[in-house]
């Protein structure tokens, strides 16, 4: 399973980005994406979460700021941040897993400043 992760980069606080998880097709049809996120010295947290038929599960921390979504035409999973805060800053991965295994995306650093 492969995965490219894009889109992050320096904002500041209050700002948005957009982070995209190219994969296949197949992997894309049949997979439950996510997006998760880390900080040196802390654990991988889940942020959003969706699945092939599009239920989306969101941590606490970042409902009604963030939104997950699925792009059919482009085969990619992509994670709106809006209202941005400094502690959302971390390096952020795309994960998936599904029937044809599971896979993670190289990480992409959000760093939101105050």
């Amino acid at each position: 399973v492969q995965l490219q992760a894009s889109g992050g980069g320096l904002v500041l606080a209050g700002g948005s980005l957009r982070l995209s998880c190219a994969t296949s097709a197949s992997v894309f049809a049949v997979s439950t994406m996510g997006w998760y996120r880390q900080v040196p010295g802390k654990q991988l947290e889940l942020v959003a979460g969706i699945s092939p038929g599009g239920d989306t599960n969101y941590a606490d921390s970042v409902k009604g700021r963030f939104t997950i979504s699925r792009e059919h035409a482009k085969h990619t999973v992509d994670l709106q941040m809006n209202g941005l805060k400094p502690e959302d800053t971390a390096v952020y991965y795309c994960g998936a897993k599904g029937t044809n295994g599971d896979g993670w995306g190289q990480g992409t650093l959000v760093t939101v400043s105050s």
